[in-house]
């Protein structure tokens, strides 16, 4: 059956024509791609969609969502749409529905896709476990943590807040980004550093401890000159950003007693070849007492362009074939 699939983050919200079957993803089609802040709600931006469709959407709905999915008022993260889950029938004219956390989609995704859709980063070269825990992090606007479990066949995701855990500095210049981030926020979130937005704080603590001005600039700007190596400020940034995130996402597989770990979201395929020359191996198996047992764990970076809409698509394949 066909059913369309949304991926709703803090700027974007993704649209496409999903085919399940069997309790699997079938197909993908083309995606559309919406500016959130351009649209008063999903359902106006549903309706973008189906206008560039050519023609009226299936009456099924995969809607991945970048918030906890708890009573029947889901206020987004990082966006100001507010989602009424039982308003969904009247509104989108979906007969059937899934709406899911945006990191649960995106374990769907891993539990779901082929080998071919990740790549190594580090730890042993070897395909995801067949059963036990694979933990699911990455960065984009938030930074999104989900668990993937599979025994006897089947495979069950649980979405997670993991990303709001308190932030955990480890030398000298981290203490000096967390004073500063201190300033502005009460209780300071693995969230506030590892995520899009974080790479602002980061450079401007490394640019003050240069005793350069420190110069207002928002996040797309220093991601851009960091990748693009234009400014040796934004490349130091990155560098501390990848060393902060293997930290994490090693404490992350610790907490959940994971065998493999994921890296996801789009940010984190934007730095894939940064990770792969830089510190994030290091942090993630510098756990004291249990490094050698983070050494022998495998972790990848999840390829496939879109995640969310996949595992949306399989989230519903999984609930409506029960």
């Amino acid at each position: 059956m066909q059913v369309v699939a949304v991926d709703i983050g803090g700027t974007h919200a993704r649209f496409a024509i999903a085919e399940v079957h069997n309790r699997r993803v079938v197909s993908l089609g083309p995606v559309c791609t919406q500016k959130t802040a351009e649209h008063a709600s999903l359902q106006t931006a549903w309706q973008a969609f189906e206008a560039e469709h050519g023609s009226p959407l299936p009456s099924a709905a995969a809607i991945s969502v970048a918030s906890p999915i708890t009573g029947d008022v889901i206020r987004l993260t990082n966006n100001p749409w507010v989602i009424r889950p039982s308003l969904i029938p009247e509104r989108l004219k979906a007969e059937s529905w899934t709406i899911i956390n945006d990191f649960g989609a995106v374990g769907h995704a891993v539990a779901q896709l082929p080998d071919a859709d990740f790549v190594h980063l580090c730890g042993p070269d070897t395909p995801l476990p067949v059963d036990g825990v694979t933990t699911v992090c990455g960065p984009g606007t938030g930074l999104g943590v989900a668990q993937v479990l599979k025994a006897d066949g089947e495979y069950f995701v649980l979405s997670t807040e993991g990303g709001h855990m308190d932030y955990a500095p480890l030398d000298p210049i981290e203490d000096t980004i967390l004073k500063r981030l201190r300033k502005t926020f009460t209780r300071v979130s693995a969230e506030r550093v590892v995520a899009g937005p974080g790479i602002v704080a980061i450079y401007e603590t490394l640019a003050e401890m240069e005793g350069r001005a420190v110069p207002s600039r928002d996040d797309k700007t220093i991601w851009h000159e960091a990748l693009e190596g234009t400014d040796s400020i934004a490349l130091a940034a990155l560098d501390r950003f990848c060393l902060a995130l293997g930290a994490v996402a090693g404490d992350l597989a610790l907490a959940h007693g994971a065998k493999a770990v994921v890296i996801a979201g789009g940010l984190g395929l934007r730095i894939k070849d940064k990770l792969l020359r830089s510190g994030f191996d290091q942090r993630f198996v510098a756990k004291g007492r249990f490094q050698s047992m983070m050494a022998a764990m495998p972790v990848k970076l999840i390829t496939h362009p879109q995640p969310g809409l996949f595992g949306a698509a399989a989230a519903f394949a999984q609930e409506h074939a029960r």
